[in-house]
């Protein structure tokens, strides 16, 4: 514990002296379930782990499964996005301390919902990291966008190995997190004949069979690789699951329209169809913002094995002004794009608020004492942008960046039609068996690129929507299950959808297609 922050002294924490009230709890199973990733310092008007405690009961009701938190561990100041961790065993002090991130997670399970953590095992944050004055765990071997590389491979490696894998044992047992989402793994450097990613998963399975509850780990990476979660018997890391950036982005540029930055390759319902099929749209094809061939193909993986999402911390918090997609999309679009992540056969996640539409925005904010530092860090954020177009970038140090991305939660009651949404979505994916259905042969897309409609074809469940700009009828007799506007009708021959709105259909079983049956596109 850092009681007085990166520069203080440091305090030794009794794991024994807590008393646990989550006895009965049996853990959080991964495949079927939907996330909502939660920033401690802004979720709550308090800021603290005691202070999200107030919203549990909010997100039970939401009917989400487990919270994911943002970092937690000790970083430079008070207000931050925890991604510049230096003291990773130490709960933020601000937050509450290693006692508060335990109230959390025992309220949590005694509520039914599951916690995991993001951690960083990339680099450490620029402020109060004194390791290398205790050892070599850093090497200029390898070279991060950070600096120096975490010395996974050379010489005293081992004991810095051990470091990080007992410091992600500690968050699963001491603090009884179900799981971790591991910081863009990528730069995770190692060319050591057993990966470390490789290493921590083999530990977190002991881990697991100990505790008698399933741990899981679930990478960030931009590579599209699926050797992090194949099986390590056929060449793999054992990894649970990853992030797949690019559903969001595929989705994204077709519901907003957006073309800058690394949105330029994206747009067309073509890439949507295939990142509602497989999640990565670039799998050893032409990406052309990178101008190269990327990523290999999702072949044998599971949708269970990739975590999706409309908005996260990164999407929304590395935008100029940290717009909402309620800032940039349509009510109908909003729906749409709700639906489309609710009814997929990956993980859904959700991002704070996102459920009522929240108009705050969430921005990238830092508090380095170092004024030096601090500017550093403002002028590499304009640098940063300057792909996009982006001009007016929120400063990082201001305070009053921090304060205008704290979630105002009386915005919750103006929009409650989508949070109306959001329930019956999650609720339907808790009844029906189709939706969770993590086999990606069973999912069928059609679409018509001019028209601007797209159908998803889960089993007997199909979700159609209409991008276009003309009303548009989808020829069947299914049973309407769920619908976005009320303006969608039935008629002899199908169901009318006007613009920007979908509809949830059951088909009956004659309706549907083979399940393998490719696209069809008219």
């Amino acid at each position: 514990f850092q009681p007085e922050g990166v520069h203080g002294l440091s305090r030794l924490v009794d794991h024994t002296s807590f008393t646990w009230s989550d006895t009965g709890w049996r853990g959080l199973s991964l495949p079927g379930c939907v996330l909502y990733e939660i920033h401690i310092g802004t979720f709550s008007a308090a800021g603290t782990f005691d202070g999200a405690i107030e919203h549990l009961d909010h997100l039970v009701e939401l009917g989400v499964d487990g919270i994911e938190l943002m970092p937690v561990a000790e970083f430079s100041g008070t207000r931050g996005w925890g991604y510049d961790g230096v003291d990773l065993f130490a709960p933020h002090h601000a937050y509450g301390g290693p006692d508060g991130l335990k109230r959390l997670v025992d309220a949590a399970h005694g509520r039914g919902l599951g916690v995991v953590l993001d951690v960083v095992y990339n680099h450490l944050g620029p402020a109060g990291n004194y390791l290398p004055e205790f050892g070599p765990y850093f090497s200029a071997h390898h070279q991060t966008s950070w600096g120096d590389g975490i010395n996974l491979d050379g010489p005293g490696s081992g004991e810095v190995r051990r470091f990080v894998l007992d410091n992600a044992l500690s968050w699963l047992r001491d603090y009884h997190c179900d799981g971790l989402r591991l910081d863009a793994v990528h730069a995770i450097a190692d060319d050591s004949a057993v990966h470390i990613l490789e290493e921590l998963a083999a530990e977190v399975e002991v881990l697991a069979a100990h505790e008698r509850r399933p741990l899981f780990l679930v990478a960030e990476s931009d590579l599209n690789d699926p050797r992090f979660v194949r099986d390590r018997d056929a060449g793999g890391y054992g990894l649970d699951a990853s992030w797949a950036d690019e559903w969001h982005h595929a989705l994204h540029a077709v519901l907003t329209g957006e073309r800058s930055g690394y949105y330029s390759e994206f747009g067309s319902l073509s890439q949507l169809a295939k990142a509602l099929r497989q999640a990565w749209v670039f799998d050893g094809c032409y990406s052309p913002h990178r101008r190269r061939v990327h990523g290999r193909p999702a072949a044998g993986l599971a949708g269970s094995q990739f975590v999706v999402a409309t908005q996260n911390h990164d999407q929304v918090g590395n935008r100029a002004a940290g717009d909402r997609s309620s800032a940039l999309m349509s009510e109908g679009r909003l729906r749409i794009a709700a639906a489309l992540l609710l009814t997929s056969p990956f993980v859904p996640l959700l991002f704070q608020g996102e459920e009522w539409g929240a108009g705050t925005p969430f921005q990238y904010f830092t508090d380095h004492a170092d004024p030096e530092l601090g500017r550093a860090v403002s002028l590499g954020r304009r640098e940063e942008f300057a792909a996009f177009g982006w001009e007016h970038v929120a400063d990082p140090q201001d305070p009053g960046t921090f304060a205008r991305s704290r979630l105002d939660w009386t915005q919750a009651a103006a929009g409650a039609w989508m949070l109306a949404w959001y329930r019956r979505l999650i609720g339907l994916r808790h009844q029906l068996p189709e939706l969770t259905d993590p086999r990606l042969d069973r999912v069928r897309t059609e679409f018509d690129e001019e028209a601007g409609w797209l159908v998803v074809h889960r089993g007997q469940v199909a979700v159609a929507c209409n991008l276009g700009r003309e009303s548009w009828t989808f020829p069947t007799q299914a049973q309407l299950l769920a619908a976005s506007d009320a303006d969608i009708a039935r008629v002899p021959d199908g169901v009318v959808l006007p613009p920007d709105t979908v509809a949830i259909l059951t088909d009956p079983p004659d309706h549907t297609g083979p399940p393998a049956n490719p696209e069809r596109i008219r």
